[in-house]
């Protein structure tokens, strides 16, 4: 199988999944249109996430060419509630940037019904066949109002925003969401909404609002949410390796998987996931890859960004997500790189330690 086509895994397990979903009464689901989502009935796609500062068109480039994901989606677009435009010129061209065929989701970030709503439209006439909202960042500097993960905080305003966000969009729209804000257990109060208001997919990351990146995501959370809708559920959240991917496709039901900081690391995780490749790449198969990988992202971002000091501020943030402990002290010289010829220069001397 190649890398650029989607896939279907082994057969997983599903029994105790299906049987709950044979439970559900029909006559309780709203009849929804399936045809708009960004991948083909009966593929189990792999998503590259959404980060912002990190997943711009120069990234996502990169990982189309290297890996092609089966679905990639736009660093968050913040929603003015003042401006008329709603959202600002660079956010439009990413929404409407063309990505070799693979589908581009552009993902919003407001709380205010109708500026979401503006600006999703002004996102699909730029081009964006899919929309997301964002009702999981659990960063509060994105806007000055509650918006992210903070938006689990206002459930009521949920009911408003989301029935008429599904009725302005034409294409797909999904959330991207938390558990819950300090609730683990919130995000099932939620699912009758999302059912009823006919959102396309949910992408799950089972940790709290408040625990931001602290613990574990638990995807015991995904496998009962799994179960108890109808809606496509993306599993997101500390899949850092292939065994874990497999694992959490086959205990979840899960209809794909989001890789996100895990495939910021490391690219090539999307390969090994394909290929149930459950070994760990030796550390000089990683040194030859942080080596490959940053130099393409340089390149890369010396044709988006300006200056020397962008480009290097902006490729010293993909560094961060690299920690391996054997590459630690090569990684933290090319942090301290004061030049773009310097950190070429300690690029290409990256080996473990």
């Amino acid at each position: 199988m190649t890398a650029g086509k989607s896939w279907m895994p082994w057969a997983i397990n599903r029994s105790a999944t299906q049987a709950m979903s044979d439970n559900k009464s029909a006559t309780d689901q709203k009849t929804c249109n399936q045809s708009q989502r960004p991948w083909r009935e009966g593929e189990t796609p792999l998503m590259l996430a959404p980060m912002q500062g990190l997943t711009n068109r120069a990234m996502r480039g990169l990982f189309i060419d290297w890996v092609r994901p089966d679905v990639v989606f736009t660093e968050f677009m913040r929603v003015s509630n003042v401006s008329r435009k709603r959202l600002i010129r660079n956010d439009l061209t990413e929404a409407g940037s063309a990505t070799g065929g693979v589908p581009l989701v552009a993902q919003l970030v407001g709380n205010d019904v109708q500026a979401l709503v503006a600006a999703a439209r002004n996102a699909e006439a730029a081009g964006a066949q899919h929309i997301n909202l964002n009702m999981g960042c659990p960063y509060g500097r994105m806007t000055t109002s509650a918006t992210g993960g903070a938006m689990l905080q206002h459930p009521a305003q949920l009911s408003t925003i989301i029935p008429a966000l599904r009725q302005a969009i034409s294409g797909s729209f999904s959330i991207k969401m938390r558990a819950g804000y300090n609730d683990p257990e919130q995000v099932f109060s939620l699912v009758s909404l999302f059912e009823d208001s006919c959102v396309d997919f949910l992408v799950l990351h089972p940790r709290t609002v408040v625990q931001k990146y602290a613990g574990s995501a638990d995807h015991s959370i995904t496998a009962r949410l799994v179960s108890r809708t109808s809606i496509p559920v993306i599993a997101n959240g500390d899949i850092r390796s292939a065994q874990m991917a497999l694992q959490v496709l086959e205990t979840t039901g899960a209809a794909g998987l989001m890789l996100g900081r895990g495939a910021i690391a490391d690219p090539l995780l999307f390969t090994r996931i394909r290929n149930r490749d459950l070994t760990d790449p030796m550390p000089a198969e990683t040194a030859l890859m942080i080596r490959r990988y940053m130099a393409a992202v340089v390149e890369r971002y010396q044709k988006l960004f300006c200056g020397e000091k962008q480009v290097l501020d902006k490729a010293k943030n993909v560094l961060a997500f690299i920690d391996q402990p054997e590459f630690t002290r090569p990684i933290g010289k090319l942090k301290r790189a004061g030049s773009l010829a310097a950190f070429s220069d300690l690029l290409e001397q990256v080996e473990p330690s």
